[in-house]
């Protein structure tokens, strides 16, 4: 039997109290408030939608997105919305009125007070100097499916006067819909995401299966030279050797730097024991034809520079962004470099680097397969494992051992990073300008980050990975992803559920300082079926509205709480707010198990996630589960500890 003292139950009453009286007094605006609001300049809003790179081309190009701003009821923010179609299909989602209230306003951009045109690109401009104005949503014409588009996406164009739209859909294509119309075409169901994102990553497999077996038959090529016996160097071998053939290197060290190989040709060495050896001022090998295979042997000498020196007499300027990281990153010295090289392959080698391993830049299907790169000891002196830039490519199998960051991709949208082990540096894998990228049953330990998505993207995957031994597991930023199954242990930090529209489900989430991290100030997420077990703080929020954890009856596990299951059917008998004062406490506090129970606990609970008056910040789960989803996986990496159960 647990006693529980009179004075501890006073202290977590008076925080009960202090809870009442400040979500009473939480933010909401009357229904009747619309009627006076009006537009604010749109770097006020608290801006959401589209990817960076849509966003930053549109800025810096000079052409147009078209915009929305919605007041609501419950938030202290307007919230700004690049792309009108993504804020229908956001208001069209009840999970956004359970976490904002309801619409009292909706204004959009207004094509009909300019003179809309479209680039060969599909991009809107208008006349400089003109200003597009604003209209209520209820009030505006759309014309969708147009030729209008920003670079990732199509786009719904919003005018005042149905017929200016009308005017547009005849010479640009397309139909004409309203508000409400809009709502109910763009919404995105949740109960379809987890079978859409399913589909997404069987595919992606299959296709990383399909590289990987391409890959493996470029090194049955039949063998035309023997260095050292055919030809007396490696650059002599290379200009007899037919295409299509291998170039065998025995085991020695040859001295290369530099070296171009411009035909498809296979190099072959007798693993470690074969070393190509650069003289520290440059890259190794470079790939400049598509279908090169290099497998089997070991690369040193690689130059000291991650970033390339900037061209003589060009001065580039951070709004040339693309430019800045393309050299930044792309044009450093490396072990082997892909330049142009379709379908080539880098197999089983290991890279002994200060600066990249490998560089991929504008080789699609190329691939890094069971190889090693062993980096710097201080991530500050050493740079990448292996760049993506600007390539749909597979890095699979390999060991990445310190250096900066394991596998870093710039625009490589679609690649696929699986079965890697990561071990030191910054960051395993650091998605920047990407999107739709797969990172799967990886290895990660001893990081800063184990896997970080940068620079609003959409559609990314991340399932199966464990990230251990890390100051943060996992950081996404973006939207209309899918993270799932992964495995966030002994973490400063485990997961942060940050961005927009997208699922977290079925990861573990076990033993860290600071289990999830709800980052974001939209509610949009979809947070379900996963196991937060024993770490020292459950979730940590900061500012923004009451986050909901648990859809159609599917909520998570939080360890063993003392709620009880009266009537078995795997979910608790109340809703849990792990970022509550006494629900917060379950877990360490006998006193507050008591003080749930109180009538003034129980009121609080059955209005506050439902009255605008009385929401406040943080994160509630109204299904919380009783087992794990988990249970051999939590059972593998928890201490066991069980705390008893308070009966009903």
């Amino acid at each position: 039997m647990t006693f529980v003292t009179p004075g501890a139950v006073r202290v977590v009453a008076a925080v009960l109290l202090g809870v009442l009286v400040v979500s009473s007094g939480a933010f909401a605006l009357g229904p009747t408030a619309g009627d006076q609001l009006r537009p604010v300049p749109f770097d006020r809003t608290l801006s959401t939608g589209m990817t960076y790179v849509d966003v930053n081309r549109a800025e810096t190009e000079d052409f147009h997105i078209p915009r929305a701003e919605v007041y609501f009821s419950q938030y202290r923010f307007v919230v700004g919305y690049y792309g009108v179609e993504t804020a229908a299909g956001e208001l069209a989602s009840p999970e956004t009125r359970a976490g904002f209230g309801e619409p009292l306003a909706v204004f959009v951009s207004d094509f009909s007070t300019v003179t809309p045109v479209l680039t060969a690109e599909g991009y809107l401009t208008t006349e400089r100097g003109r200003a597009v104005g604003w209209t209520r949503a209820e009030d505006a014409a759309f014309v969708v499916g147009s030729a209008a588009r920003a670079p990732s996406r199509e786009l719904a164009v919003s005018f005042s006067d149905r017929a200016d739209a009308e005017s547009f859909r005849d010479e640009h294509g397309g139909r004409v819909v309203d508000w409400e119309t809009l709502q109910r075409t763009a919404e995105n169901p949740l109960d379809r995401r987890r079978e859409r994102f399913e589909s997404r990553v069987a595919a992606d497999h299959a296709w990383a299966d399909g590289v990987a077996a391409d890959a493996h038959t470029l090194l049955d090529r039949p063998t035309s030279v023997v260095v050292g016996a055919d030809a007396p160097t490696l650059a002599a071998a290379l200009e007899t050797a037919p295409p299509n053939t291998t170039i065998r290197l025995p085991a020695g060290v040859y001295n290369v730097t530099n070296l171009s190989v411009e035909k498809p040709v296979t190099l072959v060495g007798a693993g470690n024991a074969t070393v190509l050896r650069g003289n520290g001022t440059d890259s190794v090998l470079t790939l400049r034809h598509a279908r090169v295979a290099v497998s089997s042997l070991r690369i040193d000498g690689v130059g000291p520079n991650g970033t390339q020196r900037r061209p003589h007499g060009e001065n580039l300027t951070q709004e040339d962004w693309s430019r800045v990281v393309e050299f930044a990153y792309g044009q450093g010295d490396a072990g082997v470099v892909m330049h142009r090289a379709n379908g080539s392959v880098v197999h089983d080698v290991t890279v002994d680097t200060p600066a990249s391993g490998v560089i991929v830049r504008f080789s699609d299907r190329a691939a890094v397969l069971d190889s090693r790169v062993e980096g710097t000891d201080d991530p500050r002196e050493g740079f990448m494992g292996v760049v993506l830039m600007q390539s749909r490519a597979l890095v699979e199998g390999t060991t990445f051992v310190g250096g900066r960051d394991a596998v870093y991709t710039h625009r490589a949208d679609g690649f696929v990073v699986r079965d890697n082990h990561m071990t030191g540096g910054r960051y395993g894998v650091h998605f920047m300008y990407t999107s739709r990228g797969t990172v799967a049953d990886n290895t990660i330990r001893d990081t800063r980050a184990g896997v970080i998505i940068m620079t609003r993207p959409v559609e990314n995957v991340v399932v199966g990975n464990d990230i251990r031994d890390s100051e943060y597991g996992f950081i996404p930023v973006g939207s209309d992803s899918y993270y799932a199954r992964n495995i966030l242990v002994d973490n400063g930090h485990g997961l942060s559920v940050s961005g927009h529209r997208s699922v977290y489900e079925e990861n573990v989430v076990a033993d860290n300082d600071v289990g999830v991290r709800a980052t974001t100030l939209f509610p949009t997420n979809w947070v379900v079926r996963n196991d937060f077990v024993d770490n020292d703080l459950q979730v940590e929020t900061g500012r923004g509205p009451l986050r909901t954890w648990s859809r159609s009856g599917e909520g998570n596990y939080w360890g063993d709480l003392p709620i009880p299951d009266a009537d078995g059917d795997g979910s608790l008998d109340r809703p849990y707010r792990p970022t509550g004062p006494v629900d917060g406490a379950l877990r360490e506090q006998p006193a507050a198990w008591t003080v749930s129970q109180a009538p003034s606990a129980v009121a609080l609970r059955a209005t506050g996630t439902d009255l605008s008056g009385l929401r406040s910040a943080g994160v509630v789960d109204q299904s919380p589960r009783a087992s794990p989803v988990n249970p051999v996986v939590v059972a593998n990496v928890t201490d066991g500890e069980q705390r008893g159960r308070v009966p009903a």
